[in-house]
């Protein structure tokens, strides 16, 4: 796997993945404009919260569970002081669909998060990594 990174200007930079797909990233800007993208540690969540949520699908699919949607919500805390790693991470999953098994959706989320999503057991190694679940009747 092989990313590049390209400066704009500023702290925006943009980068291009392997496969040709792009994403604006943008630290805090120096002067009062918006910011153009995510910053990169924002895009290390979405990261986690796109690599888990694809595994609770795709397990709970097999497990033949009705879903017809999957929300991650991360939240995060960070050293305060440089570097400012993150120390705790929370993923919280809304799985919604008809006539879902708890059980069913519950080890989806434990297989994810022990056997499957490299993001989360990658970040696990520098921060207390937890996962919580809900399931909605769609």
């Amino acid at each position: 796997m092989q990313i590049t990174s390209k400066w704009l200007d500023g702290s925006c930079f943009v980068g291009t993945t392997e496969t040709g797909h792009s994403v604006i990233m943008e630290g805090m800007p120096a002067d009062s404009n918006p910011k153009r993208g995510p910053s990169p540690m924002e895009l290390l969540l979405l990261g986690v919260a796109g690599c888990s949520s694809i595994d609770i699908v795709m397990i709970a699919e097999k497990q033949r569970q009705n879903i017809k949607d999957c929300q991650a919500t991360v939240t995060a805390k960070r050293a305060d002081d440089t570097p400012r790693v993150f120390t705790e991470i929370h993923i919280h999953f809304k799985v919604i669909g008809h006539d879902l098994k708890e059980s069913a959706i519950e080890k989806a989320v434990q297989m994810s998060a022990e056997k499957y999503c490299s993001a989360s057991i990658m970040l696990g190694k520098a921060a207390k990594v937890s996962h919580s679940f809900e399931v909605v009747e769609a």
